[in-house]
């Protein structure tokens, strides 16, 4: 199983462990994930991290696509590809309605559709096999409609592009799950039970079956998120896990439109579920996080003494031999559970 690392900070300021990235590059872990919200992008913290490393690879997990051209991505990656090297990984996601429209101030439009049309234009690009045209529901080259001069005409990038850069998505619905498997290299979902994989993995085969070609899971990568906390204590280490997942489930999203309230019912979690969001929108965050309980904590996270999660590791090694994990990306700031991540893991 490979190990990778999500880096970043939360809070009014923005900072980079740059030890803690180095480590991650002696240890062998074989990522790291830069992430964005409404604050921070992931861009400039990983062309921050690939100037700091030298093996690691680094990926976007994920860039916001509704506010950049596929052009432009396609221009950030082709760049930070050449800068390190070839380490870097192109991570892409539609994010949710309420960020688009609430903080991009563009309409969330048709995901999935727009998610097919982004990959393919970025594809295009990296292969430089003729100029870009593309006359699609989101996005047209050259663009010819209202306010157009024109002039545009249809263009070859002057850098030349690696055609085998990995894109991967972030997903989590079924849909998204089908969509990643079908177009992508990978998926990142943000919380998975590696004892589990059956909540993904129709829509995993249905998605690998329609791209064809013989793209099987030797091809296509599963990459969760993992919260690893820790702490002699396990209260004490879930809390953290608790109060994130409690601020998917209730917060990101509105109550008919929350991909992640949706994954905890798929999971097993109904009740648990709504009792959270309900707790959660009416303004009792303290209890919507006391409400997530501790199998669910278990089910998605490694936490407690270094003898739990050693042991609790032994489910993700598994998955990882059936191939229904490629990497574990570790959510911490600990240098010492890095280490044991690697001792345990590599």
């Amino acid at each position: 199983m490979k190990l990778g690392l999500s880096i970043g900070s939360g809070g009014g300021r923005f900072s980079l462990d740059e030890d803690l990235i180095r480590l991650a590059d002696d240890l062998g872990f074989d990522s790291l994930w830069t992430s964005e919200s409404w604050g921070h992008d992931a861009v400039s913290p990983a062309a921050w991290a690939l100037a700091l490393t030298r093996r690691i690879r680094v990926g976007t997990g994920i860039m916001q696509m509704t506010t950049r051209a596929p052009t432009m991505t396609a221009m950030t990656a082709i760049t930070l590809q050449q800068l390190s090297g070839g380490r870097f990984i192109l991570g892409l996601g539609p994010s949710g309605p309420q960020v688009v429209e609430g903080w991009h101030g563009e309409p969330y439009g048709k995901p999935l559709t727009r998610l097919r049309e982004y990959v393919s234009i970025v594809r295009r690009v990296l292969e430089r096999a003729e100029p870009l045209t593309h006359q699609g529901e989101h996005y047209q080259f050259p663009y010819t409609g209202p306010g157009a001069m024109g002039l545009g005409k249809p263009l070859k990038s002057i850098l030349h592009g690696d055609p085998s850069l990995r894109i991967v998505t972030g997903a989590i619905s079924p849909t998204g799950v089908r969509t990643a498997a079908e177009i992508a290299d990978g998926f990142l979902p943000i919380y998975m039970d590696p004892t589990r994989f059956d909540v993904f993995g129709p829509h995993v085969e249905a998605g690998l079956a329609r791209a064809g070609g013989g793209k099987s899971l030797e091809d296509f990568a599963v990459m969760p998120l993992c919260h690893v906390v820790l702490d002699d204590d396990v209260e004490r280490a879930s809390r953290p896990v608790r109060e994130n997942i409690s601020f998917y489930i209730g917060g990101m999203g509105a109550r008919n439109k929350n991909f992640y309230c949706d994954y905890a019912k798929r999971i097993g979690f109904e009740a648990e579920a709504e009792r959270i969001q309900d707790l959660f929108l009416s303004g009792r965050r303290a209890e919507a996080a006391a409400a997530v309980p501790q199998h669910l904590v278990d089910q998605v996270a490694l936490v407690g003494p270094r003898e739990r999660i050693v042991e609790r590791l032994a489910d993700w090694k598994t998955a990882a031999a059936a191939r229904h994990v490629d990497t574990l990306i570790a959510r911490t700031h600990s240098h010492d559970a890095v280490r044991l991540l690697a001792e345990a893991a590599l």
